[in-house]
Protein backbone atom coordinates (compact mmCIF):
# COMPACT_ATOMS: atom_id res chain seq x y z
CA UNK A 1 0.00 0.00 0.00
CA UNK A 2 1.59 3.30 -1.28
CA UNK A 3 2.20 6.03 1.91
CA UNK A 4 0.51 9.37 1.07
CA UNK A 5 2.85 12.27 2.33
CA UNK A 6 0.77 14.28 4.72
CA UNK A 7 0.23 18.23 3.41
CA UNK A 8 1.59 20.95 5.97
CA UNK A 9 2.06 24.09 6.53
CA UNK A 10 4.62 26.63 7.87
CA UNK A 11 2.93 28.74 10.72
CA UNK A 12 5.27 31.78 11.56
CA UNK A 13 4.42 33.42 14.39
CA UNK A 14 5.90 36.20 17.12
CA UNK A 15 3.97 36.23 20.51
CA UNK A 16 4.00 39.95 20.79
CA UNK A 17 1.75 40.17 17.44
CA UNK A 18 -1.70 41.18 17.78
CA UNK A 19 -2.90 39.01 14.39
CA UNK A 20 -0.81 36.13 15.13
CA UNK A 21 -3.29 35.31 18.45
CA UNK A 22 -6.38 35.03 16.51
CA UNK A 23 -4.13 32.74 14.02
CA UNK A 24 -3.06 30.88 16.67
CA UNK A 25 -6.11 30.23 18.38
CA UNK A 26 -7.92 29.07 14.62
CA UNK A 27 -4.80 27.08 13.27
CA UNK A 28 -4.78 23.86 14.47
CA UNK A 29 -8.47 22.95 14.54
CA UNK A 30 -8.62 24.17 10.32
CA UNK A 31 -5.66 22.51 9.59
CA UNK A 32 -6.94 18.97 11.15
CA UNK A 33 -10.21 19.47 9.56
CA UNK A 34 -8.15 18.86 5.91
CA UNK A 35 -5.19 16.60 7.27
CA UNK A 36 -2.79 19.28 7.19
CA UNK A 37 0.22 19.21 9.71
CA UNK A 38 0.89 22.88 11.04
CA UNK A 39 4.59 23.36 11.75
CA UNK A 40 4.66 25.91 14.42
CA UNK A 41 8.19 28.31 13.98
CA UNK A 42 8.29 30.85 16.40
CA UNK A 43 10.60 33.91 15.40
CA UNK A 44 11.68 37.47 16.46
CA UNK A 45 9.60 39.83 14.73
CA UNK A 46 11.79 42.67 16.41
CA UNK A 47 14.34 41.70 13.68
CA UNK A 48 12.64 42.33 10.62
CA UNK A 49 11.29 45.81 12.26
CA UNK A 50 15.05 46.43 12.96
CA UNK A 51 15.92 45.97 9.19
CA UNK A 52 13.57 48.51 8.25
CA UNK A 53 14.60 51.08 10.53
CA UNK A 54 12.13 51.02 13.65
CA UNK A 55 13.03 50.25 17.05
CA UNK A 56 9.57 49.62 18.02
CA UNK A 57 6.33 48.17 16.55
CA UNK A 58 4.58 50.32 13.90
CA UNK A 59 1.77 50.05 15.77
CA UNK A 60 3.18 52.66 18.37
CA UNK A 61 5.55 54.22 15.78
CA UNK A 62 2.19 54.93 13.83
CA UNK A 63 -0.41 56.62 16.18
CA UNK A 64 -3.23 56.09 13.33
CA UNK A 65 -2.17 52.81 12.77
CA UNK A 66 -2.23 51.73 15.88
CA UNK A 67 -5.35 52.54 17.17
CA UNK A 68 -7.16 51.31 13.98
CA UNK A 69 -5.24 47.74 14.74
CA UNK A 70 -6.83 47.72 17.76
CA UNK A 71 -9.92 48.43 17.10
CA UNK A 72 -9.98 45.86 14.20
CA UNK A 73 -8.70 43.14 17.00
CA UNK A 74 -11.81 43.82 18.79
CA UNK A 75 -13.95 43.57 16.13
CA UNK A 76 -11.65 40.14 14.52
CA UNK A 77 -12.00 38.39 18.02
CA UNK A 78 -15.83 39.56 18.74
CA UNK A 79 -16.18 37.49 15.49
CA UNK A 80 -14.30 34.71 16.17
CA UNK A 81 -15.42 34.31 19.84
CA UNK A 82 -12.21 34.90 21.30
CA UNK A 83 -11.88 36.75 24.85
CA UNK A 84 -9.82 39.82 24.12
CA UNK A 85 -8.16 42.44 26.17
CA UNK A 86 -5.75 44.79 25.46
CA UNK A 87 -2.38 44.71 26.67
CA UNK A 88 -1.15 47.58 29.40
CA UNK A 89 1.91 46.75 27.62
CA UNK A 90 2.46 46.54 23.96
CA UNK A 91 4.65 45.03 22.43
CA UNK A 92 5.80 42.31 25.09
CA UNK A 93 8.85 40.18 24.59
CA UNK A 94 8.13 36.63 24.19
CA UNK A 95 11.91 35.39 23.89
CA UNK A 96 11.48 32.94 26.49
CA UNK A 97 8.05 31.30 25.28
CA UNK A 98 9.64 31.08 21.67
CA UNK A 99 12.84 29.18 22.82
CA UNK A 100 10.78 26.61 24.47
CA UNK A 101 8.87 26.36 21.19
CA UNK A 102 11.78 25.80 19.68
CA UNK A 103 13.98 23.75 21.79
CA UNK A 104 10.72 21.18 21.87
CA UNK A 105 9.30 21.48 18.47
CA UNK A 106 8.11 18.21 17.74
CA UNK A 107 6.26 17.45 21.17
CA UNK A 108 2.72 17.26 20.62
CA UNK A 109 1.96 20.26 23.20
CA UNK A 110 3.51 22.82 21.38
CA UNK A 111 0.04 24.01 20.35
CA UNK A 112 -1.44 23.96 23.64
CA UNK A 113 1.09 25.84 24.73
CA UNK A 114 1.18 28.29 22.10
CA UNK A 115 -1.94 28.87 22.32
CA UNK A 116 -1.77 29.10 26.63
CA UNK A 117 0.98 31.91 26.00
CA UNK A 118 -1.20 33.79 23.82
CA UNK A 119 -4.35 34.04 25.68
CA UNK A 120 -2.05 35.08 28.74
CA UNK A 121 -0.95 37.36 26.65
CA UNK A 122 -3.66 39.16 24.86
CA UNK A 123 -7.00 37.38 27.24
CA UNK A 124 -5.32 37.75 30.41
CA UNK A 125 -2.91 40.82 30.13
CA UNK A 126 -0.17 39.08 31.79
CA UNK A 127 3.36 39.91 31.56
CA UNK A 128 5.07 36.76 29.38
CA UNK A 129 8.36 37.71 30.11
CA UNK A 130 7.69 36.84 33.61
CA UNK A 131 8.99 33.32 34.57
CA UNK A 132 6.03 32.71 37.17
CA UNK A 133 3.26 33.13 34.00
CA UNK A 134 5.48 30.89 32.00
CA UNK A 135 6.05 28.42 34.54
CA UNK A 136 2.35 28.15 35.59
CA UNK A 137 1.75 27.48 31.72
CA UNK A 138 4.06 24.48 32.32
CA UNK A 139 2.36 23.49 35.51
CA UNK A 140 -1.01 23.81 34.10
CA UNK A 141 0.02 21.55 31.05
CA UNK A 142 1.22 19.38 33.58
CA UNK A 143 5.03 19.76 32.43
CA UNK A 144 8.36 19.49 34.16
CA UNK A 145 8.63 23.47 33.96
CA UNK A 146 11.99 23.10 35.90
CA UNK A 147 13.25 21.01 32.99
CA UNK A 148 11.94 22.28 29.98
CA UNK A 149 13.00 26.17 31.83
CA UNK A 150 16.93 24.87 32.41
CA UNK A 151 17.01 23.53 28.86
CA UNK A 152 16.46 26.93 26.86
CA UNK A 153 19.56 28.41 29.09
CA UNK A 154 21.85 26.13 26.58
CA UNK A 155 23.11 28.24 23.87
CA UNK A 156 22.46 26.13 21.16
CA UNK A 157 18.64 26.60 21.85
CA UNK A 158 19.46 30.33 22.15
CA UNK A 159 20.71 30.00 18.97
CA UNK A 160 17.73 27.75 17.41
CA UNK A 161 15.74 30.82 17.66
CA UNK A 162 18.29 33.14 16.19
CA UNK A 163 18.14 30.78 13.10
CA UNK A 164 14.66 30.35 12.95
CA UNK A 165 14.29 34.32 12.50
CA UNK A 166 16.83 34.30 9.78
CA UNK A 167 15.23 31.30 8.26
CA UNK A 168 12.45 33.46 8.14
CA UNK A 169 13.86 36.43 6.50
CA UNK A 170 15.57 34.60 4.40
CA UNK A 171 11.96 33.13 3.26
CA UNK A 172 10.45 36.84 2.66
CA UNK A 173 8.87 36.81 6.25
CA UNK A 174 7.91 40.37 6.69
CA UNK A 175 5.39 40.15 9.41
CA UNK A 176 3.66 37.96 11.82
CA UNK A 177 1.11 36.00 11.23
CA UNK A 178 2.35 34.83 8.03
CA UNK A 179 2.13 31.15 6.48
CA UNK A 180 4.33 29.26 3.76
CA UNK A 181 3.20 26.50 1.78
CA UNK A 182 5.81 24.79 -0.57
CA UNK A 183 7.50 27.97 -0.67
CA UNK A 184 4.37 29.76 -1.00
CA UNK A 185 4.09 32.95 1.23
CA UNK A 186 0.94 34.27 2.69
CA UNK A 187 0.73 37.03 4.84
CA UNK A 188 -1.59 37.86 7.97
CA UNK A 189 -4.46 36.41 10.18
CA UNK A 190 -6.86 36.87 7.15
CA UNK A 191 -4.96 35.04 4.93
CA UNK A 192 -4.82 31.41 7.25
CA UNK A 193 -7.88 29.85 5.17
CA UNK A 194 -6.42 31.30 1.51
CA UNK A 195 -2.94 29.33 2.91
CA UNK A 196 -5.06 26.49 4.17
CA UNK A 197 -6.80 25.82 0.48
CA UNK A 198 -3.64 26.57 -1.35
CA UNK A 199 -1.95 23.59 0.66
CA UNK A 200 -5.33 21.05 0.02
CA UNK A 201 -5.00 22.03 -3.72
CA UNK A 202 -1.41 22.41 -5.09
Amino acid sequence: MMMTHKRSILFWFDFASTYSYPAAMRIATLADSSNIQVIWRPFLLGAIFQQQGWNDSPFNIYPAKGAYMWRDMARLCMRENLDFKRPTVFPRNGLMASRIVCANHNELWIPAFVRHVFQANFKYDLNIADLDVITKILNDLDLDADKILNQIKQQEIKNLLRQQTDEAIQSGVFGAPSFIVEGELFWGNDQLEHALDWCIDH
